[in-house]
């Protein structure tokens, strides 16, 4: 009987050959986290639902539509996370963290999270993200670390064909007098937009600017500039960064459109596209959010940071190699008959001691299937040991890069790899 389990429309599984993959990328993301300071935090799956209404908005597109809510036995709304940025300033807030003797809280995570999107390619409903989070500075130095930071994983990573959106949508005051004429401008066109706009229009009138409608995209175009509206400080704080950023040759476009689909944001927003991943060509994102930890009750604190998405990155490098195709420490024992015994075992643990990957059989195959086996594994030896090499005390090493086959002791085994 066909197996009728499957798993849930925008999961997936992990297999071995791609959990490599994933692997790699989360040690190069810890490596360079760590060289610039950064600790790693983890929060649980779920939150109290009040937690992301209070954070991302009650009218964004997250809470409305996309959230996995539900009651548990004790009737406490609980979220399964959509975002990260909300829960670790909830743990900021929580654990006293700003008690840090007046330095920053320099923190990075790598997780899950979910949200109830339509799934296609480079977006799941289980999706998975890294990020950074920088709390405690409010100067322009800050969001450029950020970018740099964020910039340096992904071309550590080997992403190519990288292109930076920046914008600020200013303080509190300055955004509130730009939604005011946002709304003056776009009610005369009101028909003309989409369900989903107008209700926009009067709840979260900057969402309208990130509309993909083709004929919304071309009444935004005589929409006012946000950067227009910005005060002498807003200004200042943004400007240094391009400055800045033009000085390290840095390429990057200023989108006055660009304002993030969460409401805490403020001041300097960005993101980072790829041509590499289709359609959804957005890879990072992330932005200043001077009011979000006291927003959540915590102390008035500022702070910065971005989140990438690792699926995406996994499409963008769908055609690059990770790794050689063999490893230099990596090797297929070969075994016939019943010649796998207790030394081979043995000699097999010391070979794994030494840091060495050694596959081996216990189905007791044919050396032609084995040898195979060695190909499909992408190692750099094979140790093929049988009757012969038993009774004679030897073992028998290919080369699989050379082709080059030599007899040694088998005593020296380890010898020969331990060099």
């Amino acid at each position: 009987m066909k197996n009728s389990l499957h798993s849930i429309k925008g999961t997936r599984d992990i297999l071995p050959e791609d959990s490599i993959k994933w692997r790699f990328i989360e040690n190069k993301i810890h490596e360079i986290m760590e060289n610039w300071g950064y600790g790693e935090i983890r929060t649980p799956v779920f939150e109290k639902t009040q937690l992301f209404k209070r954070s991302v908005g009650e009218e964004s597109d997250i809470v409305l539509k996309q959230m996995y809510s539900f009651m548990d036995q004790s009737k406490n709304n609980l979220t399964l996370r959509p975002e990260l940025t909300a829960p670790v300033m909830r743990a900021y807030i929580q654990h006293n963290m700003e008690r840090n003797n007046g330095a920053l809280n320099k923190l990075y995570y790598i997780d899950s999270l979910f949200r109830q999107e339509r799934p296609q390619a480079g977006r799941f409903r289980e999706f998975s993200q890294f990020g950074a989070e920088a709390i405690g500075s409010n100067n322009p130095e800050q969001d450029l670390e950020m970018i740099l930071l964020m910039l340096h994983i992904l071309k550590d990573l080997g992403l190519e064909n990288l292109n930076i959106l920046i914008n600020s949508v200013g303080s509190v005051s300055c955004r509130n007098n730009y939604k005011k004429d946002l709304v003056k401008f776009l009610q005369p066109y009101k028909n003309k937009l989409s369900e989903s706009s107008k209700n926009r229009l009067d709840k979260n009138p900057l969402r309208i600017l990130d509309s993909k409608d083709l004929d919304e995209i071309e009444i935004l175009k005589k929409a006012p500039d946000i950067f227009d509206y910005l005060n002498r400080e807003d200004k200042e704080h943004f400007n240094l960064i391009l400055s800045t950023m033009k000085e390290f040759k840095i390429d990057f476009y200023r989108d006055p459109k660009l304002v993030r689909g969460l409401d805490y944001y403020s001041r300097t927003i960005f993101e980072v596209i790829s041509s590499d991943i289709g359609a959804q060509s957005a890879i990072c994102g992330g932005g200043r959010y001077d009011s979000l930890i006291e927003k959540l009750g915590g102390n008035p604190t500022p702070a910065v940071g971005f989140a990438a998405g690792i699926d995406r990155i996994l499409i963008a490098l769908s055609k690059k190699s990770f790794f050689e195709k063999n490893s230099s420490r990596s090797i297929q024992m070969v075994c016939l008959g019943e010649s796998l015994n207790s030394n081979v075992i043995n000699k097999i643990l010391e070979l794994r001691k030494l840091g060495i990957k050694v596959h081996f059989d216990t189905l007791r195959r044919s050396i032609k299937i084995q040898m195979r086996e060695a190909n499909k594994n992408n190692v750099s030896h094979a140790i093929i040991i049988g009757k012969n090499e038993i009774e004679k005390n030897k073992a028998q090493i290919k080369d699989l890069n050379s082709g080059n086959q030599v007899e040694i002791e088998f005593n020296e085994i380890i010898n020969y790899f331990d060099k």
